[in-house]
């Protein structure tokens, strides 16, 4: 009986839109849960403080519910129609992350997920399996997706420490239904990494102290949208005009020859999110910054960080035409715009404008983050400091 209703349930599950369905154990992955906490232990996890306090829970599905018998693991396909890596030769324009363009995925998926659970309640009870419960997850609880998609077949975790598929390469969306229904589970994934380290290769920060091993703390992706503090000067250079995550070490994946693009409409990227302007970015108030991103992911973060993520982009460029819209948000409303603004303001300014904009503010100042800011740049820009690296240049208007 368990496994006709397994195979009524993976039908059901790709009527619904799903690219890969796996069931694992109830009891989890305790290797997983091992690495997670010396990832704790190391405070890679930065500030994201909800790590080590789901940290007993997360390691065990058990601990998260003591009743589960069996997991059933589901992946989307997100594949993007173009190469993610092309934007990053468009200095003027934004890089947004590629699950990140089109509907939250927290909406399209969640809501998939709960149909096929009530669809497994039910056909259990007409299987005479007697009454059972199910519990949706779509990062909803502290549930360790990837290495429960290892555990029921899906693909393999990476040396990036993302999942990979056979068939999907990198760009898989993943949910869970736990359930006290006790199925046939599939056999775990072969890893397939080989010795290629692409993923290691390309990162920009050097995020990877080892393959398989991930500091977030260095993570394009935690700087421009987990973390709520100012990032670091030592890796705003490296990144580029990546505004909301990043997909370098998903994109140069050989496994994404067999990758596909995404047949879910509501995760097709809109066509606004594909190569945003950094001058548009830089204008959104935060009634506009709502209305652009509704339905988005990236509304969460908030028009303050976004707008931020935006500034070191502007100051990557290169590109002084940004410069007027710099000197705007130097008063901004939000303390880390103003932050953000100073360190863009030093990248294209002259020393002279640069002196000539720093007394005033500075005496206006009453934030410590921003003043420290002004004085890193008169540092590194007036006497007794190093003038930074690349000398900025003007590439006259913007296509």
């Amino acid at each position: 009986m368990g496994a006709r209703l397994k195979r009524h349930l993976a039908e059901g599950a790709e009527r619904l839109g799903f690219s890969g369905f796996g069931i694992a154990p109830g009891t989890g992955d305790g290797v997983a849960g091992g690495r997670l906490k010396t990832f704790v232990a190391e405070g890679r996890h930065g500030t994201m403080g909800w790590m080590p306090e789901t940290l007993e829970r997360r390691r065990s599905a058990k601990a998260l519910w003591p009743d589960v018998r069996s997991i059933l693991v589901l992946a989307m396909n997100y594949g993007p129609g173009e190469d993610p890596l092309a934007i990053l030769e468009r200095a003027d324009r934004g890089a947004i992350s590629v699950y990140a363009r089109h509907r939250d995925y927290h909406d399209v998926i969640k809501g998939k997920l709960k149909e096929l659970a009530s669809r497994l309640i039910a056909e259990a009870w007409r299987e005479g399996l007697g009454a059972h419960d199910a519990k949706v997850f779509v990062d909803t609880a502290p549930v360790m997706e990837k290495p429960l998609g290892a555990l029921a077949g899906l693909g393999w975790q990476g040396k990036h420490t993302n999942l990979l598929s056979r068939d999907f390469g990198s760009w898989l969306f993943l949910g869970s239904i736990f359930t006290t229904l006790d199925l046939p589970h599939d056999e775990p994934a072969t890893d397939r990494c080989g010795s290629c380290t692409a993923c290691l290769d390309i990162c920009p920060t050097n995020a990877f102290p080892a393959p398989y091993q991930l500091d977030a703390r260095a993570c394009i992706s935690y700087l421009t949208i987990e973390t709520k503090r100012v990032i670091p000067r030592s890796l705003r250079a490296k990144m580029g005009n990546r505004i909301y995550g990043c997909d370098d070490c998903l994109a140069v994946c050989p496994w994404n020859k067999f990758a596909e693009a995404a047949r879910e409409a509501k995760l097709i990227a809109r066509e606004d999110l594909k190569a945003p302007r950094l001058d548009d970015l830089l204008a959104l108030d935060d009634k506009a910054f709502r209305a652009l991103f509704s339905g988005s992911p990236i509304k969460r973060i908030g028009r303050g960080k976004f707008v931020s993520n935006c500034l070191i982009a502007a100051g990557n460029s290169g590109d002084r035409a940004f410069l007027p819209q710099i000197r705007t948000l130097l008063g901004d409303g939000e303390a880390l715009v103003r932050a953000m603004a100073v360190w863009a303001f030093a990248q294209l300014t002259s020393d002279a404008d640069l002196l000539r904009e720093a007394g005033p503010a500075r005496d206006s100042e009453t934030d410590e983050m921003v003043i420290e800011e002004w004085q890193a740049a008169m540092t590194e820009r007036g006497t007794g400091g190093q003038a930074p690296t690349g000398t900025p240049t003007d590439r006259g208007e913007r296509r």
